[in-house]
């Protein structure tokens, strides 16, 4: 899978994204690089984390399907709303990682989830214990467009907000001490968390202030797409099940008891069980 800094745009048509992307031969994969275990860049600057991998998967399915006629070509934007802005315009095709909402879903279509999440505050050791009542009064950073940034004058409306375009810059700005916390996704908090280092910053509160789906998303009515991806997220959860090394690899890299965001691997086996009984018959 091919990566990139400079955005690029998809024909917008008629035809759907994997025809368009077997016009063009590549079809365009966007992700926020700061946002581990789902993306994050490694020493050399190369993008890496759970949806890469998922990508590369997608990747090697495509070429299956098209005859090795596209390539799947990653593209860095700087958060979430702009992945799914990216991809509901047509300058991309693919983004994962991304947390569920019914808002947009009116725009993109959703793949198989690929993880659970919710909402928790990162704050510093002996800060805000993570309740509602406790960020009345508070500067709280949120990411722009996130779903945090949408809830949080709801949950709180005497917060005082503090909007940033990613979240390694919501989180800089609590270890600087300009804000007492951020509100944001647990696993990506979790991530950042671990890989800078700052585990003894408490995420709060123990049960998340809301709870949501992640997946993969592409452009509304692209079924022959979603088709490539969720039979590739399907067959990674299966070949995890089913104990094969490279499967339990891939997931357990970003995943599980020493993973970038550290979960049990009970939890992981009942969860992918979960995902597959409701698409199975």
């Amino acid at each position: 899978m091919a990566a990139a800094c400079a955005g690029t745009s998809l024909p917008v048509g008629a035809q759907t994204p994997l025809e368009q992307a077997m016009r063009s031969g590549q079809l365009v994969m966007v992700g926020a690089p700061d946002s581990p275990p789902f993306v994050s860049l490694n020493a050399k600057g190369e993008p890496e984390g759970y949806a890469i991998d998922l990508g590369r998967l997608i990747d090697a399915e495509l070429q299956k399907v098209t005859g090795s006629k596209v390539q799947l070509h990653f593209e860095s934007v700087p958060n979430n709303a702009a992945a799914v802005n990216a991809v509901s315009q047509g300058q991309a095709a693919l983004a994962c990682g991304i947390p569920f909402s019914w808002a947009r879903d009116q725009v993109v279509d959703y793949s198989l989830p690929i993880g659970l999440s919710g909402l928790r505050l990162l704050t510093k050791p002996g800060g805000l214990d993570g309740q509602v009542a406790s960020m009345a009064g508070q500067k709280i950073a949120v990411v722009s467009g996130s779903l945090a940034a949408t809830s949080l004058p709801g949950l709180q409306p005497k917060a005082q907000i503090l909007s940033f375009e990613s979240y390694g810059d919501a989180v800089t700005a609590l270890q600087q001490g300009t804000v007492a916390g951020v509100l944001g996704d647990t696993i990506v908090l979790s991530g950042i968390r671990n890989q800078r280092s700052i585990t003894n910053f408490p995420m709060v509160p123990e049960v998340p202030l809301a709870t949501y789906g992640v997946g993969c998303i592409l452009p509304e009515n692209s079924s022959d797409l979603a088709n490539i991806v969720n039979l590739s997220i399907a067959r990674l959860m299966q070949a995890y099940l089913d104990s094969r090394p490279e499967a339990v690899l891939v997931v357990e890299r970003w995943f599980g008891p020493s993973g970038v965001h550290k979960v049990g691997k009970d939890q992981i086996r009942a969860y992918f069980q979960a995902v597959l009984l409701t698409r199975e018959p």
